[in-house]
């Protein structure tokens, strides 16, 4: 494994997370609309639906106020139908107004307490590193507001460049902007589909990020970042 020139990762799931559930989030703020829903039912639905949506992706190079409008109507057809068997919700519109400006917000979002740390050491070891995430356009907002977007020297959303992970469209567009090889690029995620097979699938050195399992000496499987270090160190007498 050589130590890489740049290192890539996913943002929701591996840099932070929702602060307890989706479910829990819309039942809370759509009670303020006059609509009361079941936060584990809604939890449930949104499981289901997110996984029927079309890819979070839109054509390359649209101008950002219709990207903005674009995503927003992705999130809405989405949001309607993990509302859809909860009767009439009159204020839909303005609820969803409400939860997707919410959204963008620290508040929703608990960073991961092994990030800070990580990202601060490999800076200060000279890493060039970057966000790699299917996103909306709101992830600036969420990094800046979390006290992330120091860190990065670039972030690379499917909304703004027309693919999703797994598509290695998006994996080479990042590779392209900091003008190296897949082979001199590890990306860290959460998601074994998206994130490690799409990054292998690129070329890449995919590195999967699972806090659920202890650590078991794999040099693909971390368990915290704080791994991902130990593993950089063991590379670097096999720089080429």
């Amino acid at each position: 494994m050589n130590r890489p020139e740049v290192i890539f990762f996913d943002a929701a799931g591996t840099l932070f997370e929702v602060r307890g559930s989706v479910g829990e989030i819309y039942s809370r703020i759509a009670s303020q609309y006059g609509c009361e829903a079941d936060a584990e039912q809604l939890q449930q639905n949104f499981a289901r639906w997110f996984r029927l949506q079309p890819p979070m992706a839109f054509p390359a190079g649209t101008d950002e106020d219709k990207l903005r409008e674009m995503e927003k109507g992705w999130w809405s057809n989405l949001v309607r139908a993990v509302f859809a068997d909860c009767g009439s919700f009159s204020h839909f519109d303005e609820f969803f107004d409400d939860v997707f400006e919410q959204f963008r917000q620290p508040k929703l979002w608990r960073v991961f307490d092994d990030v800070v740390p990580a990202l601060t050491e490999l800076k200060r070891q000279g890493f060039r590193l970057g966000v790699i995430s299917n996103f909306d356009s709101r992830l600036d907002d969420v990094l800046r507001s979390c006290e992330l977007a120091q860190f990065f020297d670039s972030v690379h959303i499917s909304t703004r460049i027309g693919a999703a992970k797994p598509d290695p469209l998006l994996f080479d567009a990042a590779l392209a902007h900091h003008r190296i090889e897949a082979s001199q690029a590890w990306h860290v995620g959460d998601s074994p589909r998206e994130d490690f097979e799409g990054a292998q699938a690129a070329g890449l050195r995919g590195i999967l990020l699972n806090r659920q399992t202890a650590a078991d000496n794999s040099p693909a499987v971390i368990s915290n970042l704080n791994q991902l270090l130990t593993l950089l160190n063991s590379t670097e007498g096999n720089v080429q």
